[in-house]
């Protein structure tokens, strides 16, 4: 494993735990940010492992640009999908019609991530090891 391997991957699960952390404290689109970014930098640390760049922030394109041998199930991808949303809506107000951020993201939309989250790192891990 790369050093820089290891830091992406450091980082992606440290983001995790960040995620489980505002889900406890109902910060919910804190939490569903976190995931988002933990499953961003678990898929950089796999691009690195490989030798690749990875460019851009959306987790379901970097899972579909992998190599055909590295590229995760459909419904894997799918699950990334979901997280993509909560790339800009869960920080910036002037993203949604009205209101804050806070008031769109639920402790549902939060453990759904978290769960994902979990899944995906989980498998950038088992490909990187």
């Amino acid at each position: 494993m790369s050093q820089r391997t290891k830091d992406w991957l450091q980082q992606a699960e440290r983001d995790l735990e960040a995620a489980k952390w505002s889900l406890k404290g109902k910060f919910y689109e804190w939490a569903c940010f976190n995931c988002q970014q933990a499953t961003e930098k678990a898929l950089k640390a796999l691009y690195q492992h490989l030798n690749l760049d990875a460019w851009g922030h959306s987790v379901s394109k970097l899972m579909a640009d992998l190599p055909q041998k590295t590229r995760p199930p459909k419904s894997l991808i799918g699950k990334a999908i979901y997280l993509d949303r909560f790339y800009i809506p869960t920080r910036y107000p002037n993203d949604l019609p009205s209101g804050a951020p806070m008031s769109y993201f639920t402790q549902k939309d939060a453990k759904e991530a978290i769960k994902y989250g979990e899944e995906i790192i989980r498998y950038c891990k088992d490909k990187i090891s």
